[in-house]
This record gives structure tokens, C-alpha cells and sequence, in this order.
């Protein structure tokens, strides 16, 4: 039973686990995306986070923290010269989850996790996209009004005959 338990183990010792999230999370900071199973995707990004939250504040004390984490200098480098000045301004979940699919060989959910500010194509469609709000109400001039009159077909008044629906008299 799994009573309590907060994390995903992962089918690994503590040792393992802690150095396989750390090794990934080099990478991840590194090249800015990973391919990975869902299960290490999710885990990776509640240890990330806090990572990134740390270096959003560029101090010798904050640097000291995410170094005991990462073990890598040149991460650490990449994280606080170029990764913390862009997600500065964002109050959390620099992480994105994207599911790909299923492993051909033991049919494992594999996933792309990612840094959301890096990815130039969502930015993209998201700043152009931000003028274009919707709602589900549409008020005068919305396409339902537009369109309704089109849809109404005229009816031709006949003279007191009724019609069926072929338009053929009685």
C-alpha cells in the first residue's frame, strides 16, 4: 500500500533517484527541452522548480543552494546568466508537460518536458493572440448575427394551398 507516500518513487533507491533527477535536470536547463517518460516528467518538474525559484534571486547564497542540487557549474552558469532573466517575471510554472505518446519497446507513456519561456513557436502564438479574447456571449456585430440572416430562407407565400415538403401541391 501506498498510504502517505507524497512522490513518485520511480522503481529506484534514493541515491539513484536523486542523481537521476539531478543529471536531468542539468540537461533540461541545458537544452532547454527533454524527451523522457511521463512519470520522470512529472517528477522532474516538482524538483526543477524549486531550482528555478532560486535563481530567480541572483545571490552568492542562492547560487550556493542550487549548486548543492545540480553538482555542475556550467548548468549553473546557463541557469543564472540566461534562464533567470528570463523567467523573471513569471511567478512559477516555468515548466511544460507535453505528451508524445508510447514507447515502441515496453509501451511506456514518453513525454517532452520543457521551459516554457524558451519555446519560440507557443510565445509566438501567444502574443499574437492576445488582443483576440473571446467570450461564448455575442452581443451586435458578432458572426451569430451576421450569419442568422443568411440561414433563414425566404418563404414564398402560395394562395392559401398547402404544401408538403417537395413543394408540390395538395
Amino acid at each position: 500500500m501506498r498510504h502517505g507516500k507524497k512522490f513518485n518513487h520511480l522503481g529506484r533507491q534514493k541515491g539513484h533517484r536523486d542523481a537521476m533527477l539531478a543529471n536531468m535536470a542539468s540537461s533540461l536547463i541545458l537544452h532547454k527541452r527533454i524527451n523522457t517518460t511521463l512519470a520522470k516528467a512529472k517528477a522532474l518538474r516538482v524538483y526543477v522548480e524549486p531550482i528555478l525559484t532560486k535563481a530567480k534571486d541572483n545571490t552568492t547564497h542562492s547560487r550556493r543552494m542550487v549548486f548543492s542540487d545540480l553538482q555542475n557549474k556550467e548548468v549553473l552558469k546557463e541557469l543564472f546568466d540566461n534562464v533567470a532573466e528570463k523567467i523573471a517575471n513569471r511567478p512559477g510554472g516555468y515548466c511544460r508537460i507535453i505528451k508524445t505518446g508510447f514507447r515502441k519497446g515496453d509501451g511506456a507513456e514518453t513525454a517532452m518536458i520543457e521551459l516554457v519561456d524558451f519555446n519560440t513557436v507557443m510565445t509566438a502564438k501567444t502574443a499574437s493572440k492576445a488582443g483576440t479574447r473571446r467570450g461564448r456571449r455575442r452581443g451586435k456585430g458578432g458572426a451569430a448575427d451576421i450569419a442568422a440572416p443568411a440561414a433563414t430562407a425566404p418563404v414564398a407565400m402560395n394562395s392559401g394551398a398547402e404544401t408538403d415538403n417537395t413543394g408540390e401541391e395538395e
